[in-house]
């Protein structure tokens, strides 16, 4: 059995289902079920007994101790985070306690696991951390890519408290000898994926006939990784990443914000076209900028390549279009997600800031 963190979220859902369509090793998933966590997401594994899904916070040590207890599992996969920047901005708190505080409970209890082990088990097991490429910092448009060796230069709340997550797990790793593992991800894309991100957001205003909040002039450039790839890339890591390596997940996908918006709007025009003809893009509407916003992500997978073999299968143009068909495919997911709560954020955070 593995143990995955944060398995009900976007990237963690779509982990737990590629896991369970490729292998019968079961899956105890272990989720708080934030506004982020969606158990609608895993509903195709109803009455599957290889997913065990237990409600509960990675800081909660004593629940954590009792499950690894009583489970065994040979790796802990962590996906478990509060992943969204402007949330950050607005709320760093939430942020430190999870990322940070949650990290380091999780370490703590993996550790004192990993130590009651036979050596057997204890050489088989894994903590692999999923991170993000946001830790690095932001790079100048004529910069190299982010390896594993760039230096962390978080700038929002949210990159912070990932960064410092890093730095824990590195430190259990080379202080008590727990046998890690991080991946750092580029921007993820695809199923599930909660719709506070760009693509889904643009997509569900779109439909909505809603303005498509731009921030500043759109140039802002990201890499852009299809999740599936991402879990791909991870199930990799796990069984044979070197121990205490750092490997950058990326999906070789430079492209401005403001580009995937106008793809998103050209992918609606010809699947969902509006009766009455217009386009989507009509809806565009560019608003102020976020407080320090970081210019350019990119991410050099090539270590990822070269030691394991591992690279996207999916283009932007595959992965995109299958995403934006999965959304159109779904609308009571897409309905059901949107709760008042999420209304109430999106209204708090682009009403009135709409630039001219």
């Amino acid at each position: 059995m593995i143990l995955v963190t944060g398995g009900a979220g976007f990237i963690g859902a779509n982990f737990v289902l590629d896991w369970l369509a490729q292998s019968d090793e079961p899956v105890l998933n272990l989720d708080k079920l934030t506004y982020a966590g969606n158990l609608e997401n895993l509903a195709s594994l109803q009455g599957d007994a290889r997913h065990v899904f237990v409600h509960g916070d990675i800081g909660d040590a004593a629940m954590v101790a009792q499950l690894l207890a009583q489970h065994q599992p040979r790796a802990v996969l962590n996906f478990a985070a509060e992943s969204h920047v402007d949330r950050s901005i607005h709320g760093p708190e939430d942020f430190i306690q999870t990322n940070v505080v949650g990290t380091m409970r999780l370490l703590q209890s993996a550790r004192a696991y990993w130590q009651g082990l036979d050596e057997a088990r204890r050489a088989e097991f894994r903590f692999l951390h999923v991170s993000t490429d946001e830790v690095y910092g932001s790079l100048e448009p004529t910069e190299a890519a982010f390896t594993e060796t760039h230096k962390l230069e978080p700038n929002s709340p949210y990159s912070a408290s990932k960064a410092a997550s890093d730095h824990l797990v590195r430190a259990w790793h080379h202080t008590y000898g727990l046998p890690v593992l991080t991946t750092n991800c580029s921007n993820n894309y695809g199923p599930f994926h909660f719709p506070e991100k760009l693509i889904p957001l643009i997509i569900v205003n779109a439909l909505a006939g809603k303005p498509l909040p731009v921030y500043g002039d759109g140039l802002q450039v990201r890499d852009w990784l299809y999740v599936k790839d991402h879990c791909s890339a991870i199930r990799r890591v796990l069984e044979a990443g070197r121990v205490g390596e750092i490997y950058n997940v990326g999906g070789w996908n430079e492209k401005p914000n403001i580009e995937i918006v106008h793809t998103v709007c050209a992918l609606l025009d010809e699947l969902r076209p509006k009766s009455d003809g217009s386009r989507y893009q009509t809806q565009i509407t560019y608003v102020q900028d976020r407080p320090g916003h970081d210019r350019r992500y990119a991410i050099d997978a090539s270590k990822i390549e070269r030691e394991l073999g591992w690279k996207p299968a999916e283009t932007f143009e595959s992965g995109i279009r299958k995403t934006v068909q999965w959304y159109l495919a779904n609308p009571d997911w897409v309905a059901h997600v949107q709760s008042g709560a999420y209304r109430e954020w999106v209204q708090t955070q682009y009403s009135g800031n709409e630039t001219p």
